[in-house]
């Protein structure tokens, strides 16, 4: 019994915790048709301002507010000089995209080393949850997640500028032939979208090991999260990033890692085989 509460729990966080991750590349996906190969290293970038933070011995809190300010900065600056002039060049942008994270990573470990780093927990005490003694930080993360993703979909679903997003998504040329400041939405949304990687990476960043490299291993899952779900879709990406992470921690729990990785990879290429725009997928 403890040991299925605390399989849900595991299921629950690592979930919410992809999510978390998934919404800024969706989002860009969604509105700008841009694959944004960065994406891992902006999660990389919010988890090292962590450690910035933790070197000047700030708190820990102050860094989840410095993370997505700065990551914010570093989109908007980096859609500006390189993203907008290939928008309409696909492959471009993957490829332009994929040299800004290897760029990233390289100023990382100019800047903090090669080697690993380690966040002090500022929630140590753990919780006893059904008769379980869980990490009171996960069950942070977790309330953190959900509170990010209610306001995500507030802000697309129940408000204006969410309305000329979705118009803008739906028919670009319609959009702007009513009025619509398109250029000006797709720098914001790039930049929102970086921050959102920025403040997953400083959120998780205590339960983790900080390295240069942490960045591809949130990146895949994201990406397959959002092929499975839909792409280019909100409620799609949520759908798949609680398949991919239900699948990923349940076979971890009863064989090796490396088996949840081939059993997460066997049912992306189904679900993609069966369902090319993902199972709440739409054409574009």
């Amino acid at each position: 019994m403890n040991f299925a509460i605390e399989l849900g729990l595991d299921t629950l966080s690592y979930s919410l915790s992809l999510l978390l991750v998934c919404l800024g590349l969706v989002i860009i996906f969604g509105l700008m048709n841009v694959i944004n190969m960065a994406h891992g290293e902006f999660f990389l970038l919010g988890a090292y301002a962590v450690v910035a933070v933790q070197q000047m011995q700030l708190p820990y809190w102050m860094a989840l507010i410095l993370a997505p300010v700065m990551l914010a900065i570093i989109g908007m600056a980096l859609e500006e000089l390189v993203i907008r002039h290939v928008y309409h060049r696909f492959i471009d942008t993957i490829l332009a995209t994929w040299g800004i994270s290897i760029v990233l990573k390289q100023l990382i470990v100019i800047m903090f080393g090669p080697t690993s780093q380690s966040i002090v927990n500022p929630l140590p005490e753990p919780v006893h949850i059904l008769g379980v003694v869980y990490p009171s930080f996960r069950l942070f993360i977790m309330g953190v997640a959900l509170v990010i993703s209610f306001a995500t979909f507030w802000v697309f679903y129940r408000s204006n500028i969410g309305l000329a997003i979705r118009g803008v998504i739906a028919n670009r040329p319609m959009a702007a032939s009513l009025g619509l400041n398109t250029r000006r939405m797709d720098r914001w949304t790039f930049a929102f979208g970086a921050a959102l990687a920025g403040f997953a990476g400083a959120v998780m960043a205590p339960i983790m090991s900080v390295d240069p490299q942490m960045g591809s291993g949130f990146l895949i899952p994201a990406f397959l999260s959002i092929m499975v779900g839909g792409i280019g879709h909100l409620l799609g990406v949520v759908l798949g990033a609680g398949i991919i992470g239900t699948t990923s921690t349940v076979i971890s729990s009863i064989d090796t890692q490396v088996a949840s990785q081939v059993a997460v990879f066997l049912l992306a290429i189904i679900v993609i085989r069966l369902w090319p725009e993902g199972l709440i997928g739409r054409k574009r």
